[in-house]
């Protein structure tokens, strides 16, 4: 990999990781374009998973805190049986939220041959999951309503939630917060709530999806061009560009609805179609 091609690949998902827009498809398309190898995509899924594991976590400081602090809380409440304190709850929540998915995911990286992985990997693929689960987040952005904090959140919701994250980690384009965030919108949570629910309980599934990746990166054979002082520029930029896209996310969601996301994932599912092989086939 160029230099250039580093920066612009950790640029893209530092920024796309927290939008709604899915960063997995785009890297894959990235990845696809540039024609990186396996072991340099296997560096970079690793090293800006870290990158922007780290940002929400710098974000999100005092949630993480209370989560914490919250799970040593929730410990000493199942051996007293006291009551569960906010903070011993909101541990909860994003507990529950994970068990789902990661059952889930890890019963497909066992079960699913490599020809099924691949094809799940093509930009017709991504095109589809793009337009699909964009008119899904347009639908409960509109539907829902505006008025519930993560405070209020039920038991089943959060679990809820955090199961629609399994969809997205089969389906490249889906987009993890995108969904996320498109069911907490549907139960009627806050857009503000519902991007800070997703990303806390999406930072326990990204830092589980990076240890897979750099354990798959230790583990290959195959060397490439990509090197660890590569993965070191990844993981910095996608850490700086996931910091700004999380600060933007937030203020833009306390003025507007999701809509310019919606219109975005709408155009480059067109985009996409049009510029695959079979579209050039109806053309001609």
């Amino acid at each position: 990999m160029s230099l250039m091609q580093i920066i612009l690949i950790s640029l893209l998902q530092g920024i796309t990781e927290w939008l709604p827009i899915s960063s997995s498809g785009h890297v894959l398309l990235a990845s696809s374009y540039f024609g990186f190898g396996a072991h340099d995509e296997l560096l970079i899924n690793a090293m800006a998973h870290l990158g922007t594991f780290f940002a929400v976590l710098l974000y999100f400081w005092k949630d993480v805190g209370r989560a914490i602090g919250g799970g040593f809380d929730l410990i000493g409440a199942a051996a007293t049986r006291k009551a569960l304190s906010s903070n011993a709850r909101h541990a909860m929540l994003i507990l529950l939220s994970m068990p789902i998915t990661l059952a889930v995911v890890g019963g497909f990286e066992v079960l699913a041959g490599d020809e099924l992985k691949d094809g799940l990997r093509g930009p017709l693929t991504v095109a589809a999951t793009t337009l699909v689960f964009g008119i899904a987040l347009w639908w409960a952005d509109t539907r829902g309503g505006n008025e519930k904090s993560m405070d209020e959140m039920g038991v089943m919701q959060a679990v809820l939630i955090g199961a629609t994250q399994a969809i997205a980690a089969l389906l490249p384009g889906t987009s993890r917060s995108g969904i996320t965030m498109t069911a907490a919108r549907w139960f009627g949570y806050k857009r503000t709530e519902a991007a800070r629910f997703s990303m806390l309980i999406g930072a326990p599934i990204l830092a589980a999806t990076g240890a897979y990746a750099v354990l798959e990166l230790l583990t290959a054979e195959t060397t490439g061009a990509a090197n660890l002082t590569d993965g070191l520029i990844v993981a910095a930029l996608s850490f700086l560009s996931g910091i700004f896209s999380i600060w933007a996310l937030m203020k833009l969601l306390e003025k507007m609805s999701f809509l310019p996301f919606v219109v975005y994932r709408v155009a480059l599912a067109i985009v996409l179609v049009l510029s695959s092989p079979l579209a050039f086939g109806w053309i001609s």
